[in-house]
């Protein structure tokens, strides 16, 4: 995971056509636990809702056969059920729920060692790529993770 960059996905361990489970490994350091909090850091739970949202984004990007990107739109019933410290090694489960009209509905949850510290419901807008930069970006990144 690398905070600064909003590159919450690391490695994506398996996927079909309606699920990816992914890992995520919070670092031991980062500015953002410099202010939240100092002393006690933890992953804010906004990040945690980012990793479930690029964990989807990933899954539609996959389905559409890498031709349309995805936006996080709206985020429901989310809930933080645990905290997240530095060094934390996270499994980002998505499934598809619904998907039409160039939107999608997924349910995620993120888990450490098993236990659910995170979860909602999101939906997303999905649309083609409006820059040839952005799409070979997108393509790069997904080689990294292990989608490509």
């Amino acid at each position: 995971m690398r905070l600064e960059y909003f590159e919450m996905v690391d490695r994506v361990l398996a996927h079909d056509a309606t699920t990816l489970t992914a890992e995520a490994r919070v670092p031991d350091a980062s500015p953002v636990f410099e202010g939240h909090f100092p002393g006690f850091p933890i992953l804010p739970g906004v990040l945690m809702i980012e990793a479930m949202a690029q964990a989807s984004g990933w899954l539609m990007v996959a389905r559409s056969g890498f031709t349309r990107m995805a936006l996080l739109a709206q985020t429901r019933e989310a809930k933080m059920r645990g905290m997240v410290k530095p060094g934390a090694v996270l499994t980002i489960a998505v499934e598809l729920l619904q998907e039409s009209s160039g939107y999608a509905e997924l349910r995620g949850a993120l888990t450490e060692a098993g236990r659910k510290v995170a979860e909602a419901t999101l939906r997303l807008q999905t649309l083609p790529f409006p820059a040839p930069e952005l799409e070979s970006a997108v393509r790069a990144r997904a080689s990294v993770i292990g989608l490509a």
